[in-house]
């Protein structure tokens, strides 16, 4: 078997209406397109929501000839709910509170999604070639791949947040634990188009 390398980020700012990248989120992709340039990637996949779509083709403009995919289970959605008991006692309400916004069948689909995305983009790949990914998603699964990654408690999800255009790589490598490379890497973005994404009081560690 070989390793697998996923590159993992969240899409380009979007506009409010989330129909669209800003031009600060088409910038953003555009530089992390060529900061991926030297990468010999296998494959990008993206959500199927436009601004993931927009983001992974600036992005593949710069890398190259690369299969460019959407795929239902790189989309926004809820990965995993935690119980009460699962909880910080400080935290439990707020967080329950944020999660109470999301009917059962939104529950029971991102169930669904993330067995999905977990067969498609984690673990080493047949083969003894190692294999180079781009995932183009949204802040809840990249949490939580971050998180499995790490071996953390399953609702750290929820404390785990990405930037815009950031990039996270994880290695999945045969009978080796998965390794957190690089997270939430801006060194791509210039001063002003970093910690977007990041509720306002972020905006001053630019």
């Amino acid at each position: 078997m070989g390793s697998r390398y996923l590159f993992l980020t969240r899409h380009g700012e979007a506009l409010p209406d989330e129909t669209t990248l800003t031009e600060a989120g088409c910038r953003q992709a555009t530089q992390l397109g060529q900061r991926l340039k030297q990468v010999p990637l296998d494959a990008v996949y993206h959500g199927p929501r436009s601004r993931t779509e927009q983001t992974a083709k600036l992005i593949a403009e710069q890398v190259g000839d690369v299969p460019v995919q959407s795929v239902e289970a790189a989309g926004d959605y809820i990965p995993y709910v935690p119980t009460r008991d699962e909880l910080p006692e400080d935290s439990a309400d707020v967080l329950l509170s944020f999660l109470s916004q999301f009917t059962i069948l939104e529950r029971q689909r991102g169930a669904k999604l993330v067995k999905e995305a977990t067969a498609l983009f984690t673990g080493p790949v047949d083969g003894g070639q190692d294999r180079y990914e781009l995932l183009v998603t949204h802040n809840y699964l990249a949490g939580w791949l971050v998180n499995q990654a790490q071996g953390s408690p399953a609702w750290r999800w929820l404390a785990l947040d990405h930037a815009n255009a950031a990039l996270t790589i994880i290695r999945y490598t045969p009978e080796r634990a998965p390794s957190l490379l690089v997270f939430n890497d801006m060194g791509h973005l210039p001063a002003d188009l970093r910690w977007t994404g990041f509720p306002g009081e972020f905006q001053r560690l630019a």
